[in-house]
């Protein structure tokens, strides 16, 4: 039996000594991969037992994770590249990483090919999109292969892990770039092709803010885009769609119309709802008194929220009775609340005009039963123009003295000639039109028009004294009485040698005239001296040689004017 031991033995120890002496290697070839078993770690280096004459050393640093913990231990199995190995002396050298980089690159290549997807991490931005991290091998993903369209903010996507495509790969670089985006694109086309199947009008359907405009917003079905008009967001008036709506804000929506042949699909939003208008006129009366809000303020009014999705216009013409208003915000601001009065609805339309001042009563209607046409009344002046004078009547009525009806008499080119605003004046109601809001009152007319008896107290061919106010090329203003002016026009002077001149008068003289023309609604008096001279030459000498009863005769006047005249004359040629 022992001989037997002894006999077994010797041929195993012979057995051990051929295969030292005569060693099978196997197909161990440099640059490739193959299994080895760890033997021993030693501080900074691992051993690994490729079956070679020697083991391999590999530093620990390629066997250490995030903490930088040791992930191996003696015995394990692993994966390792051969770099180099000499038959002479036995030695080889011996990588972990590149093992594991030429298995992800093993692995890139296989996704590609099969047109498969992979995951990756992405680990920082660099200049042009990003570095990704696949299984240990850094890959690049370049900005335009993030999404489907720009990311607003691309440091927010760093450290997420995401779903790549292989584009390229390049082992003797170690270089592999990848996208986002293509595959991307192939789910939003297969969805594409789901939704142009089952999209239908009248349908409701999810679907992702995508971009705004003044006009709508786009919005993303899942590969199909759809346009919600501004018009289609809200039954009541919006500004602006940001003003329901954000970018990237998940929608409920209804198909209003689809286009299959342009893929054009109309979406609305306030059609999930019932429409506010339908029995509005049962609803606001013309008449009634309903509280509202004050949404949006224009040039020419202000818009009032009724109920939620029904507005109605406040026209700036409708807020004030007596105010004159050049926009809305004297009035009102928007958030006010307000009470306005039912005015005008159109349903079709979906129109509502309101107004505010018929809240109150017109102040106008009662002004017109208070001060009748031919009142007399007091007030203070409140504002001078050109035209005329407001006098304050009513809280916010105004009437209006026109520069015409100050006096009867006076040629005023400006009221400030005799008023000025804070004087107490009287004055005599003439309209009060309330249609126009107009309320005018004059002064002069507290007083009787003194031309109105002026045809009787100076009818056609009477004489008459004056004295003279004004002169000018074309004649003689004469005051005959008090406020009462006749004109005596040029042709009707008489003056040196028959020719008729003003040369020969002088302001603050007295004369006398006859009347030719008279109109008292007109104000107009016609005069002519060259009348009363011809008349008194055809009268006898001998009439003319007592005074006159009117005083001294125009042919005195002219004979004393003229021969003053010619003396002057004499003396300046001597």
């Amino acid at each position: 039996m022992a001989d037997k031991e002894t006999g077994h033995e010797e041929m195993n120890f012979e057995s051990a000594l051929e295969n030292y002496l005569t060693p099978d290697f196997g197909d161990l070839e440099e640059v490739s991969i193959t299994k080895g078993t760890i033997v021993r770690i030693m501080g900074d280096n691992v051993l690994v037992d490729v079956n070679f004459k020697s083991e391999g050393q590999i530093p620990a640093a390629e066997f250490l994770d995030a903490n930088g913990s040791l992930t191996v231990k003696e015995g394990d199995k692993i994966d390792v590249f051969v770099v180099k190995k000499n038959e002479q002396d036995g030695s080889i050298t011996l990588s972990f990483e590149k093992a594991k980089r030429m298995q992800v690159f093993d692995q890139l290549e296989d996704v590609q090919e099969n047109n498969r997807v992979i995951k990756g991490h992405i680990m920082r931005r660099i200049k042009g999109g990003y570095t990704v991290d696949i299984g240990g091998v850094e890959a690049f993903l370049p900005g335009s292969h993030v999404d489907l369209r720009p990311v607003p903010d691309m440091d927010a996507l760093v450290s997420q892990e995401f779903e790549f495509r292989v584009l390229k790969i390049n082992r003797r670089r170690s270089n592999v770039i990848v996208s986002r985006r293509v595959l991307l694109e192939e789910e939003r086309d297969a969805r594409r092709q789901d939704l142009l199947r089952t999209l239908e009008e009248g349908q409701i359907v999810q679907g992702k803010a995508k971009n705004i405009t003044e006009y709508g917003v786009f919005v993303d079905l899942g590969g199909l885009d759809g346009l919600l008009h501004i018009t289609d967001m809200s039954w009541k008036r919006i500004r602006h769609p940001r003003e329901m709506i954000q970018m990237g804000q998940d929608l409920t929506l209804k198909v209003l119309s689809f286009d299959r042949e342009n893929n054009k699909v109309s979406l609305g939003l306030k059609q999930l709802v019932p429409d506010p208008w339908q029995d509005i006129q049962a609803r606001f009366p013309e008449g009634a008194h309903i509280k509202g809000k004050v949404t949006n303020l224009v040039d020419y009014g202000a818009f009032v929220e009724l109920e939620p999705g029904v507005e109605g216009l406040v026209h700036i013409s409708e807020m004030s009775w007596t105010r004159k208003l050049r926009h809305p915000s004297q009035m009102v601001h928007s958030g006010d609340e307000v009470e306005v009065v039912i005015l005008g609805v159109d349903g079709d339309k979906k129109r509502i005009s309101l107004g505010m001042k018929q809240v109150r009563p017109n102040p106008w209607e009662l002004v017109a039963e208070r001060y009748p046409e031919g009142t007399i009344l007091e007030g203070v002046i409140k504002n001078i123009t050109e035209f005329g004078m407001f006098i304050g009547i009513e809280d916010g009525i105004d009437g209006l003295i026109h520069v015409s009806d100050i006096s009867w008499t006076k040629k005023i080119r400006h009221p400030n000639e005799v008023f000025k605003v804070g004087d107490v004046v009287q004055a005599k109601v003439l309209t009060v039109d309330q249609e126009n809001e107009k309320f005018t009152l004059g002064i002069k007319q507290l007083n009787d028009d003194p031309w109105a008896h002026v045809p009787t107290t100076y009818p056609v061919g009477c004489n008459v004294k004056g004295k003279i106010t004004n002169i000018t090329d074309f004649g003689l203003f004469v005051e005959v009485e008090e406020g009462i002016e006749g004109l005596v026009h040029v042709s009707e002077l008489a003056g040196k040698k028959g020719k008729p001149t003003a040369e020969n008068f002088q302001e603050g003289q007295e004369i006398m005239a006859k009347v030719i023309h008279v109109s008292g609604d007109e104000r107009r008096l016609g005069l002519s001296i060259k009348a009363i001279r011809d008349e008194e030459s055809r009268k006898p000498k001998e009439f003319h040689a007592g005074p006159q009863e009117a005083g001294q005769s125009l042919g005195d006047l002219l004979k004393a004017a003229q021969e003053s005249s010619e003396s002057g004359e004499e003396a300046s040629k001597e």
